[in-house]
């Protein structure tokens, strides 16, 4: 405890490594919607699955923004623009701002009339893809 009040150097990394891990806290809480994130059961095998869910959903939405910028930093380059090892260490793959976390719903179409429903069903040969009984 005294080496880390006496020494500034390591109060920046401990404070940037924990910056770095309530970042990645906020947004993965951020992906998890269902009942806002709180866990209703007390069965620990259900806890346990709905975090390591919430976990894949997190490092699947990591790896596309990586990838999506991946190609962003290659087109840059690609124009000429140097780009150092410190701006991209920079670069959050928090981003949040291009998802929808609950779909995207036209509504354009609600006053469409839909075609009448057919109760009748046409009879299906199931003998001739081999279903038959």
């Amino acid at each position: 405890m005294l080496r880390y009040l006496a020494d500034p150097a390591l109060r920046s990394r401990v404070t940037a490594a924990t910056s770095k891990v309530e970042a990645y806290n906020g947004f993965s809480q951020w992906l998890s919607f269902g009942n806002n994130g709180v866990i209703a059961h007390n069965d620990p095998d259900e806890q346990e699955k709905l975090i390591k869910m919430n976990t894949l959903l997190a490092n699947c939405v990591i790896f596309h923004n990586t990838l999506d910028l991946m190609d962003v930093l290659r087109d840059l380059v690609a124009e000429g623009l140097p780009i150092t090892a410190d701006e991209i260490g920079a670069i959050s793959l928090y981003l949040r701002a291009h998802i929808r976390r609950f779909g995207a719903y036209a509504t354009d179409e609600i006053a469409h009339e839909p075609a009448a429903f057919n109760p009748e069903l046409k009879e299906i040969d199931f003998s001739a893809v081999g279903l038959a009984a």
